[in-house]
């Protein structure tokens, strides 16, 4: 019992530290050009204009039904290990090459923006078509009705499927050892590989991921209340 414990406290800051360096920035930066690819799929997708834009749609359609139709571990392996095949002369001569933190910020951030697109489309239409003409009756143009009234609400509506879909990416994140990046989930296996412990290891990630979603949940709820804290309550 008391080397599971030395293991524990010495093997916790290791980890910890990944998460630091490695797992979290990426789930930031990978959630936030996500959501700058989904918020623009997402618009492309209900506009109604036709011509050359029908073209833009069928584009963001396909990259929605890519993403969303295949295992991310299968994406990850795509981009890092396939796409270095993709020899075009004149262009690749040599393959796409990608360090591993590139190929994993570019593989989560497309897979959580056609996550997300959808999740904002959604939230786009659920607002009332009353209030588009509303705005429209008063001179407002679509752009201005956009950013002034039908976006800030669908921030709200979206904002607990997108806090989900963040919290399901910090765990994503734990794939990305699988291109070589050190994150939490591959510290936990070195160490595991040194004391021959791996239930213990993989306990103590787990507890560590659990606690860290935790805490983005807790976020989450305290986001939504002050969201909605001008809403009437439901009688």
């Amino acid at each position: 019992m008391d080397s599971i414990w030395h293991i524990i406290v010495t093997s916790t800051p290791q980890i910890a530290a990944a998460g630091l360096k490695y797992t979290i920035p990426i789930a930031i930066i990978s959630f936030i050009l996500g959501l700058i690819l989904a918020i623009f799929t997402a618009l492309v997708k209900i506009s109604t204009r036709r011509g050359w834009f029908l073209i833009l749609k069928a584009i963001a359609n396909f990259y929605v039904w890519l993403f969303r139709s295949t295992p991310l571990l299968v994406q990850l392996f795509i981009v890092y290990f396939g796409l270095p095949y993709l020899k075009i002369k004149g262009l690749f001569p040599n393959g796409v090459q990608l360090d591993p933190w590139t190929a994993g910020i570019a593989t989560f951030s497309l897979n959580t923006g056609a996550y997300c697109a959808e999740t904002i489309r959604a939230a786009i239409l659920s607002i009332p078509q009353g209030q588009w003409e509303a705005a429209y009756s008063i001179g407002m143009t679509k752009s201005q009705v956009l950013k002034r009234i039908i976006l800030p609400q669908a921030a709200r509506v979206s904002l607990p499927p997108l806090s989900n879909s963040f919290i399901s990416l910090v765990k994503d994140t734990s794939l990305a050892a699988s291109i070589t990046i050190i994150e939490m989930f591959e510290v936990s296996q070195q160490i595991a590989a040194q004391n021959y412990q791996p239930l213990v290891m993989y306990s103590l990630v787990a507890a560590l991921y659990a606690i860290l979603c935790t805490i983005l949940s807790w976020l989450q709820g305290y986001l939504e209340k002050r969201t909605s804290r001008y809403l009437r309550p439901l009688n």
